[in-house]
């Protein structure tokens, strides 16, 4: 899936994965389609320039943003703190 083809909702998910830092590049690739390279292509085209070059400072080379890196022991694509839920 290229990301021209992609509408707002799934633009936005992408988005949410590659900010969330235990979501790994492959994740994106597996539910969307995404390589890592796309994924930069997409953050780049969607993010304002300050925020782009701020999240590729955040992204460069964390562990656990790349499967192959990360530790044995992250088992899960979030932090179990990171959803909170909402109260009715």
């Amino acid at each position: 899936m290229t990301h021209q083809k992609l509408d707002a909702e799934i633009t936005s998910r992408i988005i949410e994965m590659a900010w969330e830092d235990r979501t790994p590049f492959e994740a994106i690739y597996d539910e969307y389609g995404l390589t890592e390279s796309q994924t930069i292509k997409l953050m780049r085209k969607e993010l304002k320039q300050k925020t782009f070059k701020n999240w590729r400072a955040r992204v460069s080379g964390r562990k656990t943003k790349h499967l192959h890196l990360r530790s044995k022991d992250v088992s899960r694509g979030y932090c179990a703190t990171q959803y909170k839920h909402k109260s009715k």
